[in-house]
């Protein structure tokens, strides 16, 4: 960006919330006054005359002009209602000048309503809805916003000419296709090249060397097509002079396990470290870790795990009691289901391992992201996507209220019947007047006495993780609240019921649907909501099964958020694209910021 010539244009774009003259630009004039001499008068539009007062009559509520028009060769009755005395002092007798207003056709003859003497004629002055002063603002767009200022800047010329004339148009035309494209175009070069500058390339000496392929070959499974090709990304990275800082989004049983496992035995003989949000999730990835890395020594770190030291492990695994424990050094460092944990406390893992020299970082994500927003964050962080999933999996979705009560029990009944599981997820865990649906508390009981190998647990609730284990292998029907969106694997589980699903978030319903159906059971996800009436945004997510398409809905429903700041999760802060329907824009500046 070219460096702004004095401290008064910095607070002005300060006072704007613009650091470049390509963020000044995409202030679009939210209209123009014509300024152009008028050949004939439209009825209610602004017209503007080259005009001789010949008489000025004032009475107590209005003020009276008679013009004589030289280029319309006419006399012309300017009124002002509720004249001003300033209003009054712009007019002389005599005196020949340039004047503006709404034209009017009053029995038969021309008038202009509240008419404003004007410094010059001939061009379309722009007005900005903006904190600055009309005429301030005028001048600042005047001195910054030229075709030159914006391709050093960074921009494409026609991108830039378009923006120029957006400001400066010689005719009055309305915002077309081409206009908004370039407003577009702009504002996500503006965004991605700001989240290109966070970006921060760190030089590490550990280099992957592990054969993946001799590896995976022994697998008694065949990779997908998407989980390879995370893989051979990663491997790129792992073997680059920077350190590498990559996201690999994948949906609810995509297969992240075996990427990551995957990671490890490229990083060998460099030790990994994982850490994982809950004592579950990590016990379950350890256990899988030692099933499919027979010949690495692999540690599983909790808070319940004795102190030591660490040195002799290839792998380690834990949660976030890893942040309290002295660690040795590590060359891959990775974080599952990175959302759960806070930015610092991602850092603070990276720092504890650090030594000479900074290792790898990978971060995994089950809460699927639209390609269209993957592609503006490769802008600061690479990203790979998985989007196959091992096996295609069955899950039949269906709203139900009050009325379909008896068939869902029956439906429970059966599922027991061939020893299945069922989850309720509750919106409460006690009683509130300001919600229409029962707590867990409340319902329990009737499900404790009418069903056996009842469970119950919620996010307070301590021995939470071992009511999770334990209902795992004995238990018939869980009864929970989201809780469970991220974690366990229950393989038996078939039938997930949300009671108040209109009150949760597309991801989380998908997330919670996803528990079902992991080993390729037919699978059902029941939708209870006391609402009347059709809900678009739940019957649309019946429709949808993969987790990006829900995360494409996500955005449709609750817009984009702020990806730069990370302060705004839903809430629309671009103000021309749009992160759902314009992908094709976004791959162009990508493109373009790819080559530049």
């Amino acid at each position: 960006m070219p460096s702004l010539p004095n401290k008064d244009d910095a607070k002005k774009f300060h006072a704007l919330g613009v650091g470049s003259v390509t963020a000044l630009s995409l202030i679009a004039p939210a209209s123009f006054d014509d300024r152009r001499l008028s050949s004939e008068f439209t009825t209610n539009l602004p017209c503007v005359i080259d005009a001789t007062v010949e008489s000025i009559t004032k009475t107590p509520k209005t003020l009276k002009i008679l013009f004589f028009a030289h280029t319309l060769e006419e006399r012309i009755e300017g009124v002002i209602f509720n004249p001003k005395p300033y209003m009054v002092h712009q007019f002389t007798l005599h005196e020949r000048a340039f004047f503006s207003g709404k034209a009017l056709l009053e029995s038969g003859r021309w008038q202009m309503i509240q008419p404003v003497k004007i410094p010059a004629v001939g061009s379309l002055v722009p007005i900005y809805k903006t904190p600055l002063r009309a005429d301030v603002m005028r001048r600042l767009i005047a001195k910054h916003i030229t075709v030159e200022a914006l391709t050093t800047d960074g921009l494409p010329q026609p991108i830039a000419q378009t923006l120029y004339d957006l400001h400066f148009p010689k005719l009055p035309i309305p915002l077309g296709a081409q206009q908004l494209h370039a407003l577009k175009f702009a504002e996500l070069f503006d965004y991605m090249r700001r989240l290109r500058l966070k970006r921060r390339f760190h030089p590490t000496h550990y280099k992957a060397s592990g054969d993946v392929a001799a590896w995976s070959k022994k697998l008694p499974f065949t990779l997908t097509d998407d989980q390879k090709k995370a893989i051979t990304e990663i491997r790129k990275d792992l073997r680059r002079e920077n350190a590498a800082r990559r996201m690999i989004v994948g949906d609810v049983g995509s297969g992240k396990t075996m990427v990551i496992l995957a990671s490890v035995v490229l990083m060998h003989p460099y030790r990994s470290l994982l850490m994982a949000p809950t004592t579950i999730l990590a016990a379950q990835l350890f256990e899988e870790a030692q099933k499919f890395l027979p010949n690495l020594k692999i540690a599983l770190v909790t808070n319940a795990t004795k102190k030591g030291s660490l040195e002799e492990f290839d792998f380690i695994i834990g949660t976030h009691a890893l942040l309290y424990r002295e660690l040795p050094e590590c060359a891959l460092v990775m974080v599952d289901e990175q959302h759960r944990f806070g930015t610092a406390q991602r850092n603070a893992l990276s720092k504890l391992t650090e030594n000479d020299s900074p290792p790898h970082f990978l971060q995994f994500s089950a809460t699927p992201i639209p390609r269209t927003l993957a592609m503006i964050e490769s802008a600061h962080i690479d990203v790979s996507l998985i989007v196959q999933t091992p096996f295609t999996k069955v899950i039949a979705t269906k709203i139900i209220g009050k009325s379909d009560f008896p068939p869902l029990l029956e439906h429970i009944r059966g599922e027991i019947a061939q020893d299945h599981q069922v989850l309720l997820v509750y919106p409460l865990v006690e009683q509130s007047e300001s919600i229409n649906y029962q707590s867990i508390e409340e319902a329990r009981g009737y499900w404790e006495k009418n069903f056996e190998n009842v469970y119950v647990t919620h996010g307070k609730d301590k021995e939470k993780e071992a009511v999770l284990r334990e209902f795992r292998d004995k238990g018939s029907l869980l009864i929970a609240t989201t809780v469970v969106e991220v974690g366990i694997s229950l393989p038996r589980l078939t039938t997930v019921i949300i009671v108040g699903a209109e009150r949760l978030g597309l991801s989380t319903l998908h997330q919670l649907r996803g528990r079902v159906s992991r080993t390729g059971l037919q699978g059902y996800c029941y939708l209870y909501t006391n609402t009347s009436g059709k809900n678009v945004r739940l019957e649309s997510f019946g429709r949808c099964t993969s987790g990006f398409e829900i995360a494409a809905l996500d955005l449709k429903f609750r817009s984009s958020g702020d990806l730069l700041e990370g302060s705004i999760q839903s809430g629309k802060k671009l103000r021309w694209a749009d992160i759902g329907e314009d992908e094709e824009v976004v791959r162009e500046v990508k493109h373009y910021l790819e080559g530049s």
